[in-house]
């Protein structure tokens, strides 16, 4: 079975494909002087941008793993989250308080999907 890698640059591939999975590494937002939604926001456009490129979507993923700096952003992270989601697809997720490698991240998502 192949493996492509999507992305890769420095320490990591943005995506990588294998076995009928798509793997995204932890994406954060490009503009890091939004809040924590306006974050989560441009965090799932670049998901969405990221599974077209490996041919797949939003209903497809499996599972996410978020990461916000402080746990009260949970809440506006999850109005973009609910936004952006299918009810009818919803994948096993995780949430979860952590410091961020950049101080202004506020949020921090990685997704498992199907092709």
């Amino acid at each position: 079975m192949s493996i492509v890698r999507h992305e890769s640059a420095g320490i990591l591939s943005k995506a990588v494909e294998h076995g009928g999975l798509v793997h995204l590494a932890g994406i954060v937002a490009d503009d890091l002087s939004q809040d924590a939604k306006g974050q989560a926001q441009q965090i799932l456009a670049a998901i969405d941008a990221l599974l077209a490129k490996c041919g797949s979507n939003k209903s497809k993923v499996l599972s996410a793993v978020i990461w916000v700096s402080d746990i009260r952003y949970r809440a506006p992270m999850n109005e973009a989250w609910s936004a952006w989601t299918d009810a009818k697809n919803l994948p096993a997720r995780a949430c979860i308080e952590a410091k961020l490698a950049d101080p202004r991240a506020l949020v921090e998502i990685m997704v498992v999907a199907a092709k």
